[in-house]
């Protein structure tokens, strides 16, 4: 099936990776959306999305340390 993907752990790399990208795609449509009609409310949704991407940002760090830790430990 076309677009299938097996389902993913929040704690997975590629869920947050997936996350990263939903939200970036949200930007860049609500930057061309404030481009077209400059609202402050518009500003307003750009920025919780930055916060949020930045969150999303730290944990996929964490999780890449923590699975860095853990195939130190295994070899």
């Amino acid at each position: 099936m076309s677009g299938f993907s097996a389902p993913t752990r929040e704690d997975d790399p590629v869920h947050l990776v997936r996350t990263i990208g939903r939200l970036a795609y949200m930007v860049i449509e609500l930057r061309d959306e404030y481009v077209r009609e400059p609202r402050s409310d518009t500003l307003d949704q750009i920025e919780r999305r930055l916060t949020e991407l930045a969150a999303l940002h730290e944990q996929l760090r964490a999780l890449r340390h923590a699975q860095a830790e853990g195939h130190e430990q295994d070899g």
